[in-house]
């Protein structure tokens, strides 16, 4: 009989296909792993389990000969996603520490303490002679686990299986607070803007992630040889090993790294398997376990109303919305040309010419605009820890584009940069970024009551009455209503913002995540995939969890009146059509936004800039 463990946590399944030798699970000592595959589900785990179960019984390695249709298989699931699965297939699940102490216990006695480092979660399990193992988990913090190192891979603009090639070319190890994704990320963009090297800053990382599993899971016991290392940032990044013996002063000597590390709660689970089931599958059942007609759909525990009956009916409503809002381009904007010669200016647009610059603390956005307020040129790019390199690239980029001899009437600045980039290249003026998106919001929509302009990690609301600024609410600590909020789960489900979000215009059964924060926010992704809610259904619950968020949490709002009837929204989030219109669903009210959300601070700053020139 064959021994098949599944271990379903919230990105990747992971399985193994076991032999063991001789029929007594508890006296067995002797495994031999046949197969085992390893991939990401994108938040399908159904699909993707049942792509795996063929790839593994087709393998080379697995050897059944010509009787395999005579074959029996025990299974077990495992994984923070595997209880739902298991409980739809009707097969036993394992908890997931367990089943990694469970192959410890039988193949490895000599260890005292288990590491495990997963995507979201990290466990230490302590073993001692005669005793219960003792467990312990991380708890709603995903400092020190596989989702930080991920987000660090992120903000040096590398992929996560180049950080382990730099962390090894390391010379110095900088402080940086690895108990949370906001603190961590701040300390880091620090590092980039003071030119700290990749190399160090990858280094610093994996220390921190260590330093964090050890205070935050050992409390003060003693861990000593030999300790067993397991989990995919183990088996996929060696240097975070060196980084954790460093912290628990062991050498290499010390430690267990099994071959299959990122297989362990898999194998354990598959050892487990035989203790409470006396169900046995056969080849052709094994083959169909995760088919449609074998476990069904459960139902969602909660659904919100779908954004669109359709895609004619989202292109409607967006074509409507251009035919309100769309038009800043007129006759000149971004389709202007030049002549051949770069030292001429635009054909046929005369000036004069005004430029607005907002230099976030990530990106740089640059906005040309002519008398008429008619855009010319749009420049968005990330700033690397430099914002005044970025604003000189942006500007060099322009005048290759319209030409050396653009003549500029009058310009401005706001963001994070603002003051730094008006006394370097001698700006004319510089405002606070809520004027810069009040004035823009103004310009579109003169009678605007209500702007809510959400970028990556922070949010302003404006509140407008008689075409003056009564009151102005901005986010503090929570960055969970914002753009990098949806930007974060899409990557993780494995896809890119955009798809995610137009998935999202599309869902008939959104699902309700509620207001939560980022890592809240994970359990209850989990919880949605566990029973069986689509990709595009989770898209469409962080579009209304968004807005939630902002409405209920920074808001507070007692009422949709105090939003008026004239409500403008701007900034990088609002790309996303499907935020739009959930803030419309939600609150009952029409919802106006431009064609350029994520550049109306500096459209607003060129508009502030031609006024000021007058």
């Amino acid at each position: 009989m064959y021994r098949l463990g599944i271990d379903i946590g919230s990105t990747t399944i992971k399985m193994a296909l076991v032999e063991v030798q001789g029929d007594d699970v508890q006296s067995t000592k002797e495994v031999r792993i046949l197969a085992t595959d390893y991939r990401r589900h994108n938040a399908e785990p159904m699909k993707v389990g049942q792509e795996m179960i063929e790839g593994i019984l087709n393998k080379s390695s697995f050897p059944l000969g010509e009787d395999r249709g005579e074959a029996l298989f025990s299974i077990g699931i495992t994984g923070s996603v595997g209880m739902g699965c298991a409980q739809r297939l009707g097969i036993g699940f394992h908890q997931e520490v367990i089943a990694a102490a469970e192959v410890v216990k039988q193949l490895y006695p000599d260890v005292h303490c288990l590491v495990d480092i997963g995507g979201e979660d990290s466990k230490m399990i302590f073993f001692e002679e005669g005793c219960v193992p003792e467990m312990r988990m991380n708890g709603n913090c995903a400092g020190g686990t596989g989702a930080f190192i991920d987000q660090t891979a992120t903000l040096l603009g590398v992929e996560t299986s180049e950080l382990n090639a730099l962390a090894s070319k390391a010379e110095h190890i900088y402080p940086i607070a690895s108990r949370c994704g906001v603190f961590s990320k701040t300390d880091i963009q620090n590092l980039i803007s003071r030119s700290v090297s990749k190399e160090d800053i990858a280094a610093s990382m994996l220390h921190a992630v260590s330093m964090q599993v050890v205070s935050a899971l050992a409390r003060g016991t003693e861990v000593h040889p030999k300790i067993f290392l397991c989990g995919g940032p183990f088996a996929y990044i060696p240097e975070l090993r060196k980084h954790l013996l460093q912290a628990l002063e062991m050498t290499e000597e010390d430690c267990i790294v099994p071959e299959y590390t990122q297989f362990i709660p898999a194998i354990g689970t598959a050892l487990l398997s035989t203790k409470e089931q006396s169900t046995k599958y056969n080849l052709a059942q094994v083959r169909s376990l995760f088919t449609n007609d074998h476990c069904g759909v459960a139902p969602l525990s909660g659904t919100l109303p779908p954004l669109f009956a359709d895609e004619a009916d989202y292109q409607n409503w967006l074509s409507d919305k251009q035919k309100k809002y769309g038009n800043l381009t007129g006759e000149a904007g971004l389709t202007a040309t030049r002549s051949n010669s770069p030292q001429d200016g635009l054909i046929g647009i005369a000036g004069p010419f005004y430029l607005g610059v907002d230099s976030g603390s990530t990106t740089t956005k640059l906005v040309l605009i002519n008398e008429k307020g008619e855009l010319l040129f749009t420049d968005y790019s990330y700033n690397n820890g430099n914002s005044l390199q970025a604003f000189h690239s942006a500007l060099q980029r322009m005048r290759d584009a319209l030409g050396q001899n653009i003549e500029i009437a009058g310009s401005c600045s706001t963001g994070y940069g603002e003051q730094l980039l008006k006394t370097a290249f001698r700006l004319d003026h510089g405002i606070v970024e809520t004027m810069a998106h009040f004035m823009a919001a103004k310009h579109l929509q003169p009678n605007v009551s209500f702007v809510l302009d959400i970028g990556g990690q922070d949010m302003k609301a404006i509140f407008v009455e008689n075409g003056s600024i009564q009151r102005i609410e901005i986010n503090e600590a929570c960055s969970s209503g914002c753009g990098s909020f949806i930007m974060t789960f899409a990557r993780q489900l494995g896809y890119e913002v955009s798809d995610f979000a137009h998935m999202a215009t599309l869902a008939q059964h959104p699902y309700d995540l509620g207001t939560r924060c980022t890592v809240f926010m994970n359990s209850k992704v989990k919880q949605a995939m566990r029973e069986g809610a689509q990709v595009d259904d989770i898209a469409a619950g962080f579009s209304y969890s968004v807005i939630k968020n902002c409405l209920y949490k920074v808001l507070k709002l007692q009422s949709f009146d105090q939003l008026g009837e004239h409500i403008m929204v701007q900034g990088g989030t609002f790309r996303n059509h499907s935020v739009v219109r959930a803030l419309e669903v939600l609150t009952g009210k029409e919802v106006g936004f431009g064609p350029i959300p994520e550049l109306m601070g500096a459209y607003g700053c060129a508009l502030y800039a031609k006024g000021g020139q007058r």
